[in-house]
């Protein structure tokens, strides 16, 4: 049975393994992020803005966490804004909320969100981006280059996993015990590589990235990328690992 390593937190990455056990493979979960809240912030005015971006589902957990906590009344005023979510799950837990999306591109990913936005939602306009600490600011750049204004709210950080998991795990990749290292963000291809201290790969591990900004961050660090599927989301994921390993 082929073995792939999930690098996603331990609270996202449940249903994903389940997507892999169908395809009959086996998973080992590494989070190479752990996510916190950030303390500290408030609930901004939403009234104040044209729109609000959300680029992943830790994003809008602990922003409408504190919203609803401590903010309720500005429910109505985030669903009254135009609202982008970077892929699919982004858009599902919003809308858990009654919050509708802008439509979301086949590619979704930041730079393809913000290519098939009307210049006109953008330019004088001001903007909330929801973000983590390791946010790459790409959305934040493009606004400006459009002529808005873009307000950023850190709401959660990522924190690199421990000593001592980290050590199983190079073990386990040292060991050929891994056949294919997956990752669903940048923030956890470039923590996985920083906690293993080397780019260096037994040979015949397959790298996977869920998207086109994830490969684009492994290609900056000189991973090669095997494996991107077809559309950006756990079961494509999934589905796509499974071909390449079977």
């Amino acid at each position: 049975m082929k073995t792939v390593l999930v690098t996603r937190p331990k609270h996202q990455a449940e249903p994903f393994v389940r997507e892999l056990e169908q395809y009959g493979l086996n998973a080992v979960v590494f989070p190479t992020i752990e996510i916190r809240p950030v303390a500290g912030w408030r609930v901004p005015d939403l009234s104040r803005f044209s729109g609000i971006f959300f680029t992943s589902p830790n994003s809008v957990q602990f922003f409408l966490e504190r919203l609803l906590a401590e903010s309720r009344e500005e429910l109505d005023n985030l669903r009254r804004l135009k609202v982008w979510a970077v892929g699919k799950t982004t858009s599902a837990d919003l809308e858990k909320h009654g919050i509708v999306t802008e439509p979301i591109p086949k590619i979704a990913d930041a730079v393809n969100l913000m290519a098939g936005i009307d210049p006109r939602a953008i330019e004088g306009k001001t903007i909330l981006f929801v973000r983590g600490n390791l946010s790459l600011g790409t959305i934040p750049k493009l606004i400006a280059e459009r002529g808005g204004r873009c307000e950023e709210l850190t709401v959660y950080d990522n924190i690199q996993p421990s000593q001592e998991d980290t050590e199983q795990v190079r073990s386990m990749l040292l060991g050929g015990k891994l056949d294919c290292l997956s990752f669903t963000s940048p923030s956890t291809a470039i923590n996985f590589f920083e906690a293993m201290g080397s780019k260096a790969l037994p040979e015949g591990v397959l790298i996977a990235a869920i998207g086109t900004t994830t490969s684009g961050a492994l290609e900056k660090l000189g991973i090669k990328v095997d494996i991107i599927p077809e559309y950006f989301d756990g079961p494509n994921f999934a589905k796509a690992i499974a071909k390449a390993l079977n």
